[in-house]
């Protein structure tokens, strides 16, 4: 049975500079996951409703993946771009039950 844990970041005020230079970083993370087949989703949350919230930026981030464990996650959550670059204010791991689709 696979185990999933949902990673949500919180972004610090005015981080949109710092997720653009962080970001290659992190996609190349969740590629690997992705390549792995432990990749559920993942994606940003616009600071405004709109796919493309421009200069407005991020509020943060959700990744849905496959771990080990929950410390499993953490550790991973711990060493993620964004985190080391201080893009995120705070950042929440949790196991998640996928039921639909």
């Amino acid at each position: 049975m696979t185990l999933f844990y949902a990673i949500v970041g919180e972004d610090v005020p005015h981080s949109l500079e710092k997720r653009l230079a962080a970001r290659p970083q992190h996609v190349e993370r969740l590629q690997t996951l992705q390549a792995e087949g432990r990749l559920l989703l993942a994606g940003p949350f616009p600071a405004i409703d709109s796919i493309d919230p421009g200069p407005a930026g991020f509020s943060g981030s959700l990744i849905v993946a496959a771990f080990d464990s929950l410390e499993a996650a953490q550790s991973w959550a711990d060493m993620d771009p964004y985190a080391i670059a201080g893009v995120y204010n705070h950042v929440s791991v949790r196991p998640f039950k996928k039921v639909l689709p």
